[in-house]
């Protein structure tokens, strides 16, 4: 066995698109899931857009057991579906497998929100008998880990990791390192969600939404008009094998494809506030191609982490133009047309540049029309750009200083 962890299986759900197909389509078109929200009456408050999955395209009851309905959140749902979807795509029925030689390990940045929310006005409204028993656990950041690993029968290795953004890439360097260690089989990845009302006080408290009306011109990254980002819901659950395994599967008849291998991946945490030392982003990526053996100039795509918040964009340009020189690469910022999908986020950046790497093509920055001419980078705007890949960086950042880069590669 070669140790290498390749991804055999993607499972998307996004605000454009709920299935990986429709929302690659969705992407190159450059259509935006980013809409006035409808889950709840937003009018009180000063944000009012979000990447919503609208309920016509995602119906829980169409896709998980009844029997889970009463227990689990939408972000829940949501992940048990696309974890479907991505064993579905890898050509795995997890029965086949040894269950200990399976383990999952997800991020989470909100939890069950609405599910706790409903529980919570149940307590104060009517009492303490009317809260569900499943509030113990349907809240919870480790429950979407969970309640994959029951349904499917996965007892191996098993983590929930926490760090906003940058945990869908965390999640997957934990699942890479637990191949590494011989784990056969790891289901990984993020899905977040929490556009309920006591979730959007959340979202308003850090200060740093889009207040703008308009859904093309609200969370422009790298932008002259950027003024804040717009959180979204959904992300990307991904099967992960040690490629000597694949490679048997495959000779003995399998139809399963190999989007690309993680080949790199590393983790940095920022500085307090006020300190005199730099920002560590760029520290984060030089690890993660370190890690894989690599130099910058092998890498022909960047999967930025696109804050959309001036200071925060201008950082990590500034990272960029430092690691490949003034629009020394391809830059995609995906994310425009989804909103920020906490955990869910990174994950689903992963999944895009598996897609690229297959196709040979970036897509677009939505609604964005250019980089600001400060930053000094090559941002893919207006349509997708046919290019020749077979390395990807992928950034995320999380909310409180942590880094995470990940370096994919074409398979062998």
């Amino acid at each position: 066995m070669t140790g290498k962890a390749v991804v055999t299986g993607l499972g998307v759900i996004a605000p454009n698109g709920v299935g990986t197909k429709e929302y690659w389509t969705a992407l190159l078109r450059g259509h935006s899931g980013i809409r006035p929200i409808e889950r709840f009456d937003p009018s009180g408050y000063p944000t009012r857009l979000a990447g919503e999955v609208p309920d016509d395209a995602f119906s829980p009851a169409d896709h998980i057991p009844r029997r889970l309905l009463p227990q689990t959140d939408r972000v829940t749902r949501m992940a048990l579906a696309a974890t479907d979807w991505a064993f579905a795509d890898a050509v795995v029925d997890p029965a086949d497998l040894p269950d200990f030689e399976m383990g999952v390990a997800t991020a989470n940045s909100a939890g069950g929100y609405e599910f706790g929310q409903r529980e919570l006005q149940n307590l104060w409204g009517s009492g303490p008998e009317y809260v569900s028993a499943y509030q113990s656990f349907a809240w919870f950041y480790a429950v979407n880990t969970g309640q994959i690993s029951i349904r499917n029968g996965l007892r191996g290795p098993s983590a929930a990791l926490v760090s906003e953004q940058a945990g869908g890439l965390d999640a997957l360097g934990h699942s890479r390192r637990a191949i590494r260690r011989g784990t056969a089989l790891m289901v990984s990845g993020a899905v977040d969600s929490s556009l309920c009302p006591w979730g959007w006080i959340a979202h308003q408290s850090t200060g740093l939404l889009s207040t703008r009306p308009d859904p093309e011109r609200a969370y422009l990254p790298f932008s002259e008009l950027a003024d804040g980002h717009l959180p979204g819901e959904g992300g990307a659950i991904l099967v992960l094998e040690e490629a000597g395994r694949v490679r048997d599967r495959i000779a003995r008849g399998a139809t399963t494809q190999v989007y690309g291998e993680i080949a790199g991946y590393a983790a940095t945490f920022d500085p307090p506030p006020g300190s005199d030392r730099p920002d560590t982003l760029r520290r984060a990526a030089e690890l993660a191609l370190a890690d894989a053996g690599a130099e910058p100039a092998e890498v022909d795509v960047v999967f930025a982490d696109a804050a959309g918040n001036p200071e925060a964009d201008a950082a990590e340009a500034r990272a960029l133009r430092e690691l490949f020189g003034e629009r020394g690469v391809p830059v995609a910022a995906p994310k425009a047309l989804t909103g920020r999908l906490g955990s869910g986020g990174a994950a689903l950046d992963v999944a895009t540049a598996l897609l690229s790497l297959r196709d040979q093509v970036i897509p677009p920055a939505g609604p964005v029309t250019a980089a600001a001419d400060r930053h000094g980078i090559d941002l893919v705007v207006g349509a997708p750009r046919a290019a020749r890949l077979r390395t990807a960086l992928v950034l995320a950042r999380g909310h409180g200083g942590f880094n995470s880069a990940l370096v994919l590669r074409t398979p062998a």
